[in-house]
């Protein structure tokens, strides 16, 4: 056991006979244990690191350094690659014409992550789960393509041709290397994000973020009497560090004894009634995914402990601090459709795929954001299964969405029913649609959907024929298209009404 956690880690073998005591891998013991070192040095860069205290230099400096000793300590020499993506990048942004610079340079770092990804699985440990360095890679992927498309929005475009959301996003001036490396590479971060924008990063760094935002209660007036200076994100830090324990050991109680490869084996499916495989699988995934509780939420909270993310306020007055949560788990588990577990689960993500791909792509987005989701996650064959799956998932709920929901809003009683129905449906549907990401390789993934018969792949293809249901895109188009219409019909009028006019 200590020869394989050895090999496959690495980064520093300080914490070894740590590993060897609780039976968990290397690389994972020097994570957790980085994460915590994080947390501490939140807290300290937060209280004599403060922007009333110190420069925005210092504060850049000291937080990219303890980014790369992070980095070092858990992944050792293969943390130049975070450099040397970074430098890669940054040169495409500075020389590259503005007009492209977007394009090249998402190519340039989405290629890299690609390249990294095919040695890290095909060259050293295919199938094994381990915390490598494309991990960060990934992080700092999306942190380098939205920083190349917001400096594009920035310095090459009108504001009237960006959204409010991109209008707030872009960069007005292109960043020193100094900023740059510090807002991919800082110790909040470098280890497991999540990403955020450029501009709230520096306005987290300027002492800025807690100025008074524009907020509004639900009787639209501003809530100025709850607003202070600087809120504590203290109650905030607990409590998510309170949902990491609980995650944690849910994860460690649970995940070895509903692991998801027993739904492929061959006596479990001749033995086992299909709907308790049905639930059987429902259970092992939710038996998986406070992995991603734990490591999200840690992350959430050692951001909030140096004073990033603050989000505003709610209605009572108490201060938010969700402004880069990567998750809501209860709206996770309660979801009543495909997209609402998609919105809820790895948010950052999601954004980062909405801003560069769906809102820009012309040719069917959907399909294309899934595509880049995939390629984003690495090369397992699974992945791209899953996401496959996920294109057929999405349009089919979202005809079920247009063509039935209406007819269960008359009477909250139907509502309540239909809630119910969707809710079942939508989690047995994501744990179909994952499991070749749980398992990876296309062998096991296609044996899985066999012993279900495809069946949600079929069921999905027929609502789609059955309840075909317009884009978004060109329901916006059509609406457009009828304000356009009643506009000029309006001008026509008024325009035969002068003519009258005059000719009275």
């Amino acid at each position: 056991m200590a020869t394989q956690t050895t090999a496959s880690c690495t980064g520093s073998t300080l914490l070894q006979p740590i590993s060897e005591i609780i039976n968990l891998p290397l690389d994972q013991v020097n994570f957790v244990a980085g994460q915590l070192f994080a947390l501490l040095m939140a807290v300290w860069f937060r209280i004599y690191l403060h922007p009333s205290k110190t420069s925005p230099f210092i504060r850049h400096v000291v937080a990219t350094l303890l980014g790369f000793y992070l980095a070092l300590f858990c992944f050792g020499w293969y943390s130049l690659h975070f450099l040397v993506q970074s430098g890669l990048s940054y040169s495409v942004i500075v020389f590259a014409g503005l007009e492209h610079m977007h394009k090249y340079c998402f190519m340039v770092t989405l290629g890299y992550l690609i390249l990294c990804q095919i040695t890290r699985v095909y060259v050293f440990d295919y199938g094994m789960y381990s915390a490598d360095f494309t991990g960060p890679t990934m992080v700092i992927t999306q942190k380098i393509t939205s920083l190349a498309f917001e400096i594009h929005d920035g310095l090459t475009k009108r504001d009237g041709q960006l959204t409010p959301s991109q209008k707030y996003l872009a960069i007005r001036r292109m960043p020193s290397l100094l900023e740059y490396l510090s807002y991919n590479c800082n110790f909040m971060g470098i280890l497991a994000g999540p990403t955020c924008s450029y501009n709230d990063y520096m306005a987290f760094i300027e002492g800025t973020c807690y100025q008074p935002r524009h907020q509004e209660n639900g009787n639209g007036k501003e809530n100025g009497k709850y607003k202070q200076s600087e809120p504590s994100p203290k109650n905030d830090v607990i409590s998510k560090l309170c949902t990491c324990a609980i995650s944690l050991a849910i994860y460690l109680s649970l995940c070895k004894l509903i692991p998801v490869e027993y739904s492929i084996d061959d006596d479990f499916i001749n033995s086992t009634p299909f709907y308790l495989q049905v639930v059987y699988l429902y259970l092992a995934m939710l038996a998986l995914r406070p992995k991603y509780y734990f490591v999200w939420t840690l992350a959430d909270a050692i951001n909030n402990a140096a004073g990033f993310g603050f989000n505003g306020y709610n209605k009572d007055g108490s201060p938010r601090w969700d402004r880069i949560s990567n998750l809501r788990i209860l709206d996770i588990e309660f979801a009543t459709s495909f997209k609402m577990f998609l919105d809820n689960w790895n948010i950052q993500t999601a954004l980062w795929l909405k801003r560069v791909c769906y809102e820009r792509c012309s040719i069917n987005p959907t399909a294309a954001t899934f595509l880049l989701s995939a390629m984003w996650h690495g090369v397992y064959p699974g992945y791209y299964l899953t996401f496959l799956t996920g294109i057929a998932m999405t349009m089919a709920a979202r005809a079920v969405r247009h063509n039935i929901r209406p007819h269960f809003l008359v009477s909250d009683s139907y509502k309540c029913v239909y809630d119910v129905i969707t809710w079942a449906w939508t989690q047995v549907a994501i744990s179909y649609t994952v499991v070749p990401f749980v398992l990876l390789a296309v062998g096991p993934s296609l044996k899985f959907y066999r012993s279900w018969y495809f069946c949600l792949h079929l069921l999905c293809l027929l609502v789609v024929l059955a309840l075909p249901v317009k884009s978004r895109r060109r329901q916006a188009k059509e609406q457009q298209d009828g304000l356009q219409d009643n506009q000029t019909d309006h001008n026509s009028t008024d325009n035969n009404c002068n003519q009258k006019d005059k000719a009275t």
